[in-house]
């Protein structure tokens, strides 16, 4: 077609393709983008009019389908379900750093669709599908305050790798993807391996000087092909409202800011505005229920508007914080553990009036999750589950499955405490840690991790070491900012960042940062590393001061565990025809959990000690051999004419000839031993059928030999020819 148009560039030695204008047509916006041999279909769609919601209803979805990797979805419908974790976590992930650069007062219904059609995930769809987003806005005629790009950092030995393959990942001690604009950061998901500030910073840094070269390409690419924006209509109050909202009540939310006590604050921003929308309503009795409606909206939206500019400058000027904190001090702190009897390991964290229990569980190593996407199956043997109920905020609502903000913070969580989680080697476990929310008023993320770290340890889970979490805030107004630790519910949702860092007393194990404005420079990110490092040891004092390593043993209602390695070709023996043999050894073991894998590993969980040990004990009896030389303690199981036979142990025994049971000649077996009888025999043969020949003779010491006393012999004299 003459009007398709393909744009290419090489990024870092791969290439980059975009297609134009032959997918997708009738969208607002349609980009088909190719990273190597992965491909993502990114395309936009907007309402034909503004909604009366009064917040922005972008939807962002990413999807995986199976037949990108060559693969048939499992299930009886053999066919996509439910978006998977990792579809989830990527469409949070590329809709926080797109949501912030629309215009005030843009509210149409907004969906931006990315399909990943091809798919090698050492050539990321995610960061390719963030790509496409962008790009899919940029041609469009939507008003978008972009470009951005995103892309993914590793470190192998010190040295930054952009968009590392699969294999990479393992060496790499961080794991960081980053996205931004061409002058700023403005989101940062990462997970590393114990690393410092600095550290993380330059890794940050190095990302953006890519993400640069992405924004140019698709500058470029916008610029021959993309449309002028068109005619939107804006959500604007006007200023005759906003003087008489600020008349009637202005005074009092000013006043009701000043609150220190989170639901007293909002009971009474809540009453004030309550005022003023029913004085409003009242004078406009005749007005049309549509235009009643919006002008209400727009009360609303001037109350609203006048707590966030007092809460900013009360911070901003004032440097005082709605509940009185200093702009770097932490709310108070306690930490308790061994909550509840019958629980594998329980602890919660209070900050303030955030609050959060964990709650862990430790099963067998088959109880691991599965993770069926593009890639080959992944075995998940550490899971954090967030939970958060509508109480914790004083509130009623929906119940249901986990939503996309129970999925991300949950997977935040793990990813914190994941770096200091044993190998299975080390734990041969699966472990399950829950966190419910209590209480919030800010940073239940945080308080997860902290509550989850403190559970592991009183669970006895060999952690690395303790891990702690801090969400810092920004209010940046012109070339003046100041830094918030650990914000509560009203800074985070008018604040201009929430920037999460966690970490154990040596460096960084997770981060997480979403702003609101533009971007933010790399003097706010170090000095907002330094600050979140400060209160991050502090909170760490007040976790040690409760539980500050690992219980030796797991609890007494923990199940416990024993490995065992055998020989792969014995897995058969032990399973035994239609699973008799396995099943019989945990019968007989009081119901013992058995896990074998193919490289014949053998684990064994109880929560009692001696019903493990049985089972050991009956599986070494199966995968014993006989060794030719080797002396055992037999019982007689069988008497014949020829011999006895003699089991060794369980299941084996052996052919004892009857002239190998006495070093004197014996006349029947009965007259050295009877069925029954416990006899100590040497194995003397092992045949090419794995037959067993056995000696008692050769255990014992062999007679002494008798001597014969000599007699003495009368020599005749020699005869004489005459006798």
């Amino acid at each position: 077609m003459s009007n398709v148009r393909l744009f290419e560039m090489d990024f870092d030695g791969r290439k980059l393709v975009v297609e134009h204008g032959e997918v997708a047509k009738q969208a607002a916006g349609a980009v088909l983008v190719r990273y190597e041999d992965t491909a993502v279909l990114s395309v936009c769609a907007i309402g034909k009019q503004p909604t009366t919601a009064d917040f922005f209803p972008l939807m962002v979805l990413y999807t995986e389908k199976m037949y990108a990797a060559g693969k048939i979805p499992g299930g009886f419908l053999k066919r996509e379900g439910r978006p998977s974790d990792n579809e989830t976590l990527t469409s949070r992930l590329i809709d926080r750093p797109i949501r912030p650069l629309f215009p005030n007062g843009f509210a149409y219904d907004l969906q931006i669709i990315n399909t990943v059609i091809s798919a090698n995930t050492d050539n990321t769809p995610e960061m390719t599908a963030m790509f496409g987003s962008s790009l899919a806005l940029g041609v469009s005629n939507i008003p978008f305050e972009g470009p951005i790009a995103g892309v993914n950092v590793g470190r192998i030995d010190g040295k930054f790798i952009v968009n590392p393959t699969q294999a990479q990942l393992e060496l790499s001690d961080i794991e960081l993807t980053i996205a931004g604009t061409k002058d700023a950061v403005n989101m940062v998901e990462s997970s590393a391996k114990i690393v410092n500030e600095e550290d993380m910073l330059q890794a940050i840094m190095f990302g953006h000087e890519w993400i640069k070269k992405l924004v140019a390409f698709q500058e470029e690419i916008i610029a021959e092909v993309g449309l002028p924006n068109g005619e939107f209509i804006y959500k604007v109050v006007t200023d005759e409202i906003k003087e008489k909202v600020l008349t009637l009540v202005g005074t009092e939310i000013i006043a009701a800011v000043k609150i220190e006590e989170k639901l007293a604050r909002g009971e009474a921003i809540s009453a004030v505005t309550k005022k003023a929308v029913e004085q409003f309503e009242e004078d406009n009795l005749g007005m049309d229920k549509d235009d009643l409606r919006k002008l209400l909206g727009d009360v609303r939206s001037v109350c609203s508007k006048t707590v966030q500019n007092e809460m900013r400058r009360l911070i901003s000027e004032d440097k005082v914080r709605p509940d009185g904190r200093k702009l770097n001090e932490l709310r108070p702190l306690e930490s308790k553990i061994d909550m509840f009897v019958r629980t594998h390991g329980s602890a919660m964290f209070t900050r303030g009036q955030t609050q959060a229990l964990a709650l862990t569980t430790l099963g067998s190593l088959s109880e691991h999750k599965k993770v069926d996407g593009m890639d080959e199956m992944v075995k998940k043997t550490f899971m954090l589950h967030y939970n958060f109920p509508q109480y914790s905020v004083g509130e009623t609502g929906r119940y249901g499955g986990a939503g996309r903000r129970e999925i991300g913070h949950g997977m935040l969580g793990e990813r914190a405490l994941r770096q200091v989680m044993p190998n299975e080697e080390e734990f041969p476990y699966t472990v399950r840690v829950v966190s419910e929310v209590l209480e919030s008023n800010g940073s239940s993320s945080q308080a997860t991790i902290c509550a989850g770290s403190m559970s592991l340890m009183a669970a006895g889970v060999p952690i690395k070491a303790p891990v702690a979490g801090i969400a810092m805030g920004l209010i940046k107004e012109g070339d003046f900012y100041s830094i918030l630790t650990d914000i509560q519910g009203m800074e985070d949702h008018y604040g201009d960042m929430d920037f999460k860092v966690a970490g154990t007393k040596d460096g960084i194990t997770a981060l997480q940062m979403d702003i609101k404005i533009a971007g933010i420079s790399e003097e706010i990110l170090r000095e907002a590393l330094e600050q979140a490092r400060i209160a991050r040891l502090q909170i760490l004092d007040n976790m040690n001061s409760i539980i500050d390593t690992s219980r030796p043993q797991v609890s007494e209602h923990a199940p416990k565990v024993r490995l065992m390695q055998i020989s792969p070709d014995k897995i058969r023996d032990v399973i035994g025809p239609g699973g008799k043999m396995i099943t019989k050894i945990i019968e007989s073991s009081n119901d013992v959990k058995i896990d074998i894998e193919q490289d014949g590993r053998v684990t064994i969980m109880h929560t009692n000690y001696e019903d493990i040990e049985t089972a050991v004990k009956l599986i070494e009896d199966i995968i014993r051999e006989a060794k030719r030389g080797e002396v055992y303690s037999g019982k007689v199981v069988r008497v014949e004419k020829f011999g006895c036979f003699v089991e060794l142990w369980k299941g084996t025994d052996g052919l004892c000839h009857i002239s190998k049971l006495a070093h004197e000649r014996v006349a029947k077996v009965e007259d050295v031993c009877n069925l029954g009888d416990f006899i100590t025999v040497k194995v003397i043969g092992i045949d090419d059928r794995g037959r067993i020949d056995l000696s008692r003779k050769d255990t014992l010491p062999k007679p002494k030999r008798v001597e014969r006393p000599k007699t003495e012999v009368k020599k005749e004299a020699p005869k004489t020819e005459k006798e």
